[in-house]
């Protein structure tokens, strides 16, 4: 199906990427907790440095697992993976990379479900929840939804954190974390 530009008038074709999976997807989001205060300890350009590595690294993981990369924004990624194991893998190597140095604490959410597949990318609600999924975790923390866990192999090492209210969702969403260390509660209206 090709979709035609936001601005184009109806009767134009859309284009659609093509290079995206579609169907039943598993969206990862990442983002290095604590990124200003580690700017302003490293410095501009020893924090460039660490950036480019931490990017160099989440994306040869992300390409190693199938997935491929969205979009980005300074040191935030948006990812897509065609089955949820390969992006729990993915998730697990990247909150473990090592830049050398500095210590990196990268909050990880993930959510599996279809979305529209646009020139631009994925547009619906359920790449919104994966943001807001990734958003309530720590650094440090792989946090996934009931989809995603349910895609998963049963012995896995999952916790179950609860439902949670995450903004601009009505109903709860349950939430699991890979592994199970410790962290804070999850930041969501519930906690």
């Amino acid at each position: 199906m090709t979709v035609p530009p936001a601005d184009a008038p109806p009767d134009v074709p859309r284009r659609r990427r093509t290079d995206l999976p579609s169907g039943t997807v598993t969206f990862v989001f990442t983002d290095i907790a604590g990124s200003t205060r580690l700017l302003q300890d490293l410095g501009d350009v020893a924090y460039a440095d660490l950036l480019a590595r931490h990017r160099a690294a989440i994306r040869s993981i992300t390409a190693a697992r199938g997935g491929a990369e969205v979009d980005t924004q300074g040191d935030a990624f948006f990812l897509v993976f065609p089955t949820a194991d390969a992006a729990i893998a993915a998730a697990d190597g990247i909150s473990r990379i090592d830049v050398g140095g500095a210590p990196v604490a990268v909050r990880i959410g993930a959510h599996s479900g279809t979305a529209l597949l646009t020139d631009e990318g994925y547009v619906g609600d359920e790449v919104h929840l994966a943001a807001r999924i990734a958003a309530a975790a720590h650094g440090g923390q792989v946090v996934l939804s009931a989809a995603s866990r349910a895609l998963l192999p049963a012995g896995l090492p999952t916790t179950d954190l609860g439902e949670h209210r995450l903004k601009d969702f009505a109903r709860a969403v349950a939430i699991h974390q890979l592994g199970t260390a410790t962290f804070p509660p999850l930041r969501s209206l519930s906690g």
